[in-house]
């Protein structure tokens, strides 16, 4: 199911104060997490927003991103957690650490088209929700361009435009882990920082002596709410903590 977005009706050399921006880009979702909406510039996510969300290994990116699916739904959100990384049994035994209260819908799908396909069949039930597909990670999706089991070393790329095609004609919004090596480089192109509206890193202090051990996040990319947010987290057994931040909100 997808939306008239109309924006190919729009003629070249329309003046951009005659645009008229369809309502729902408009109505921001906030996740609940106030730090994370902060990341975002205070507001939460914008409709067809796609953020890419890397870090070193070991940082806790999957950890926060079950907290934020829980918060979702607990805000009111239609979330579709989806997973290659680990087991749903592995993923349950997280959730059950965290005390996670609210849920969210989970899967496993590998091939970004049946993937996308269950994205439309859960908004259709849930259409007056927002709706919010996180995958863990990008590395393990498929576009099938060459098959069920063939990739090559574009189809991280090909698989990330599909889903920036998705959420731009759907309204929804996608989170999508990204893999980094052990020196914190960016596993693929660079071309993928360049195809997302938010790009936001969660890293271990490893400097400050005070904060030594808590996780950074900072949001290096935002087109929809402004850039340069740093915030330091203690991460416990039931989640993250804010310790402190240096945020231009």
């Amino acid at each position: 199911m997808r939306l008239n977005t109309s924006i190919e009706d729009i003629p070249n050399g329309t003046n951009i104060l005659d645009i008229e921006v369809p309502d729902e880009l408009r109505k921001r979702v906030k996740t609940g997490i106030v730090y994370f909406d902060d990341a975002l510039g205070g507001r939460g996510l914008t409709p067809s927003m796609v953020t890419l969300f890397t870090g070193t290994p070991g940082a806790g990116k999957t950890t926060m991103m079950l907290e934020l699916a829980n918060s979702l739904t607990g805000n009111g959100g239609n979330v579709l957690f989806n997973t290659a990384e680990e087991s749903l049994f592995q993923l349950k035994m997280t959730v059950e650490r965290l005390q996670l209260k609210h849920g969210f819908s989970a899967g496993q799908e590998t091939m970004v088209p049946r993937l996308l396909k269950n994205c439309d069949e859960l908004r259709a039930a849930q259409p007056d929700k927002p709706f919010v597909l996180v995958i863990d990670s990008l590395q393990t999706l498929n576009d099938g361009k060459y098959g069920e089991h063939n990739v090559n070393n574009k189809t991280a790329e090909r698989s990330l435009l599909m889903i920036t095609e998705y959420c731009k004609s759907t309204f929804a919004n996608a989170i999508v882990i990204g893999q980094v090596t052990k020196d914190g480089k960016m596993a693929g192109a660079n071309v993928l920082k360049h195809m997302v509206d938010a790009l936001i890193t969660l890293d271990v202090e490893r400097k400050d002596d005070d904060l030594m051990g808590c996780r950074i996040l900072q949001t290096e990319k935002n087109r929809f709410g402004g850039a340069a947010h740093t915030f330091w987290l203690a991460i416990r057994e039931r989640g993250f903590q804010e310790i402190s931040r240096m945020s231009v909100t």
